[in-house]
């Protein structure tokens, strides 16, 4: 594997870009940060769903797949995949199959750092 250093830069420009894209939106708009979360899913599934987001991600690797708009694709492909395989109901089921994975992780290991931490509180 060859190490190339523009392949970083276009990571941590793509993925800085979308973040300044949500802190734009957290400094200039009234939305709470969940519904600005719930817009980068929706954003992601949009573009995802019409071919427009896996070229950006097939050219900036992590820097697009990582965040949530990245998630947003990758349920957008699973449930293309499982429709094309299974019929309409691949539209409820793909989704969850192409996610099962990252979902998982994020469970088993929000489990663990709550294990391992105590929250407490700030003030």
């Amino acid at each position: 594997m060859e190490f190339d250093i523009m392949q970083y830069v276009r990571a941590f420009a793509v993925g800085g870009a979308i973040c300044a894209v949500g802190q734009i939106l957290v400094d200039k708009t009234k939305l709470t940060p969940a519904r600005i979360l719930t817009v980068f899913v929706v954003a992601g599934v949009v573009l995802g769903a019409l071919g427009l987001y896996q070229p950006l991600a097939d050219w900036a690797g992590a820097g697009a797949t990582v965040p949530l708009t990245g998630f947003g694709n990758n349920l957008a492909k699973g449930v293309k995949k499982a429709v094309e395989e299974k019929g309409l109901l691949g539209a409820f089921t793909g989704g969850f199959t192409a996610a099962a994975g990252g979902i998982g992780a994020a469970v088993f290991f929000g489990y663990i750092v709550s294990v391992l931490f105590r929250p407490g509180d700030k003030s």
